[in-house]
């Protein structure tokens, strides 16, 4: 019989802390969490002190996953004890989700997809994937066996998509939650767990991943002044108004998988409340250019704390009636729509604006010549004799494993140790294997 604190290994003797408790402080002190700050969140890390990197994003994710789980036992204890939540895991779970990322965010993720497939290895790349990988075979903490060894429910919990790679799968295609090589650990993980719907406690993190990123980055590009909030929501020109709200819409839905049939409708609702929000709450942050003045200060820690408890009644658990093909939340879907709006705003001024887009392609070029480097080099039979100390015993972890060729194999122990770097630290590595940076004899690059 299967439980939820079961471990794969289960080597280390137990102490005063829950099962839950040791996991979330595992994830909390290995060193691919440390590495969190050195990597994108949206804007390049180390660009401004100002914007979000992926450790203080992992950070909130965390705390609004661990308030959403209390609050779940609070108002819906049945609802909380049939389906398990656990504050401490759904927290360990929003710690961990993000492990994988590689250097320079969802650029650098789509890069090391294209290369890896190119190499043969049908699994392809995937910061879902990668970062369930991490904590069963890449992280380190025992000498006995290879990752993290935490519990099944905490596993579980991470797994915000439960099914590998499949080419021919429009959904499976884009996004997957393991590599075939990783399987096995995925069985343990899901063994309580039939069909391919998420946890509570994996919905509850990915909510709260949601409701992070969709305000506290809209945070960050205010404080900077990258959002034009007066053009986003014109106060008095209903011309103007109905033009960007059409604009903002018809992008939301180009990017939106699965959308209903009544999405322009709903987006186009979900538009003009944020617009009522904002104007009936903080009118004057989004009309006055943002000088971080004491009024302004507290207008934008007044309307983010608003946003994220607006958005804590955005999800409700529920028994459901078929284990396999039911879910076990229900959504409001008003909510949910704004939080699609509010992504769109980021994608539509940042992460499309032409400055940033030329910084990706510079960042694309580095990722794809390091992997190439690395990869032509660890082909040949003595291996290449820079390869980072780290990055040695990743071949033990693949030898271990079943791939198509060695070529295959090869291209996962690159993208595994690029996945280990901080940007700066690819970045370093890089210009030193191109001639670019000489660097000094007495640095390693990669520690």
């Amino acid at each position: 019989m299967t439980s939820r604190t079961d471990r794969r290994f289960d080597i280390s003797e137990a102490d005063q802390r829950a099962a839950s408790e040791r996991d979330r402080d595992r994830i909390l002190y290995s060193s691919t969490f440390r590495r969190l700050s050195g990597i994108t969140q949206v804007v390049r890390s180390g660009e401004s002190d100002v914007f979000h990197t992926r450790l203080a994003h992992t950070l909130k994710v965390a705390q609004v996953g661990r308030r959403l789980a209390q609050k779940y036992l609070s108002d819906q204890p049945e609802e909380s004890k049939a389906l398990g939540v656990d504050p401490e895991v759904v927290e360990a779970a929003c710690l961990a989700h993000d492990l994988g990322h590689p250097p320079f965010g969802h650029a650098g993720e789509k890069v090391l997809n294209e290369l890896v497939l190119a190499a043969g290895n049908e699994d392809g790349f995937e910061g879902n994937a990668q970062s369930f990988r991490v904590l069963t075979k890449v992280a380190v903490r025992f000498e006995e066996n290879d990752g993290l060894d935490l519990t099944r429910a905490t596993l579980a919990a991470c797994i915000k998509y439960p099914w590998s790679r499949d080419s021919n799968h429009p959904k499976k295609s884009k996004k997957w939650g393991f590599y075939t090589t990783d399987v096995a650990d995925f069985n343990f993980a899901r063994a309580s767990h039939a069909g391919e719907q998420k946890t509570a406690e994996a919905e509850i993190m990915d909510w709260a991943d949601d409701i992070a990123y969709s305000v506290h980055d809209l945070e960050d590009f205010h404080r900077c002044g990258a959002i034009p909030w007066r053009a986003i929501f014109p106060k008095d020109d209903n011309s103007q108004t109905e033009h960007r709200l059409a604009e903002v819409v018809k992008s939301a839905q180009d990017s939106w998988s699965d959308k209903p049939e009544d999405a322009e409708g709903r987006l186009r609702r979900a538009y003009r409340r944020l617009q009522r929000i904002f104007e009936t709450n903080v009118a004057e942050l989004v009309s006055e250019t943002y000088e971080s003045s004491r009024e302004q200060r507290y207008q934008l820690r007044y309307i983010t704390s608003f946003m994220i408890s607006r958005y804590f009644a955005g999800m409700t658990l529920r028994i459901p009636a078929d284990q396999i093909a039911d879910s076990c939340v229900e959504f409001d879907t008003d909510l949910q729509d704004e939080i699609v709006i509010l992504k769109q705003i980021i994608r539509y001024y940042i992460i499309g604006s032409p400055n940033l887009m030329a910084q990706q392609r510079g960042q694309e070029r580095i990722l794809r010549q390091l992997f190439k480097d690395l990869f032509e080099d660890c082909c040949r039979a003595s291996g290449p004799k820079y390869f980072p100390k780290k990055f040695h015993y990743l071949n033990e972890v693949t030898r271990s494993e079943e791939y198509a060729d060695d070529n295959s194999r090869l291209a996962r122990v690159v993208s595994d140790a690029i996945c280990m770097m901080t940007e700066a630290e690819a970045i370093a590595l890089h210009g030193r294997l191109r001639g670019t940076l000489s660097g000094s004899v007495l640095d390693p690059i990669v520690r």
